[in-house]
């Protein structure tokens, strides 16, 4: 089996046993690919030595380390899963280091700009217009502020979530898992508005997805969600560069552990399957903390 090959093997079980999303796939062929054509003699067969200067050669290229170690974690989970196979007798990636890298702090807004952004869609979706168009942003921005949902989740949800008038729905995230997140009762309002103006287009009600559309997936593409978030957040006189569906669901985490909320409730609510990913927010703690010890210590002053 030469290296082709197995890499068409790893995807398959990336796919079938681990239920990897098509855009992870995508993302893995590449990586994988690039390092094929790179190290001579043929990936299933490199060495530790290959695979460092591989990785040696993306960071002389100017790669930044994220980029080094999503590279290098790809080529991991391979040849853990040819060594798994008795494919070969080792796992050439076991001796090597993680490039050190920066965990840049997420891109956020602030409450005030999100409610101007919510308000916003909330005035255009009471108006006469593109009342389809403005509906369903509104049931976007509302729902994503409210679940913290990433936008593939979001624009892929099954329309029987907004069938059932209940603070909890269930979706299934990364990894196919399923995880219970709430909605608030402005989320609910707005869905109903959407259903009904979905409902009223008979080419969109018979759509299993919330948000259909013409395209190849059926649904909403996420471009186009954030191409049209951007054009909102402009209306609402918040700079586009800083409104992206991904800074929305940042706020969401930003924003609950700003008033009290719990580090690991977090970590389940936006699908983390490590609380490691989710310390990025441990600076909004901390500032919870400054701020916590400034106002009710009696010798803050």
């Amino acid at each position: 089996m030469n290296s082709a090959a197995r890499i068409e093997a790893f995807l398959e079980m990336m796919s079938v046993e681990r239920g990897a999303a098509d855009n992870t796939l995508a993302s893995y062929r590449r990586d994988l690919d690039d390092a094929s054509a790179t190290i001579k003699g043929g990936l299933a067969d490199a060495t530790s030595a290959d695979i460092r200067a591989y990785i040696g050669g993306i960071a002389a290229q100017g790669f930044a380390a994220s980029s080094q170690a999503r590279k290098l974690s790809t080529l991991r989970q391979f040849f853990k899963f040819l060594y798994a196979e008795n494919l070969r007798p080792d796992d050439p990636t076991g001796t090597l280091d993680s490039p050190r890298r920066d965990r840049s702090l997420p891109k956020s807004m602030a409450e005030a700009e999100t409610g101007r952004l919510l308000d916003r869609a909330a005035l255009e979706a009471s108006e006469a217009g593109d009342a389809v168009g403005a509906k369903r942003m509104h049931a976007l921005v509302e729902v994503l502020y409210a679940t913290g949902l990433r936008v593939s989740e979001l624009v892929s949800l099954p329309v029987t979530v907004a069938l059932r008038d209940e603070r909890f729905f269930v979706v299934r995230g990364k990894g196919n898992k399923e995880r219970m997140v709430p909605l608030s009762s402005k989320a609910r309002e707005a869905m109903r508005g959407w259903l009904t103006e979905r409902n009223a287009d008979p080419r969109l009600k018979e759509s299993p997805y919330l948000f259909p559309s013409p395209s190849e997936s059926g649904h909403l593409p996420r471009q186009v969600f954030a191409r049209d978030l951007k054009a909102l957040a402009a209306r609402a006189g918040i700079a586009a560069a800083k409104v992206s569906p991904h800074v929305l669901r940042h706020a969401f985490a930003s924003h609950l552990l700003q008033n009290g909320a719990d580090l690991r409730a977090v970590q389940q609510l936006l699908g983390h399957a490590d609380i490691s990913t989710t310390q990025i927010y441990t600076h909004v703690l901390e500032e919870r903390l400054v701020r916590l010890v400034n106002e009710h210590h009696p010798l803050a002053d």
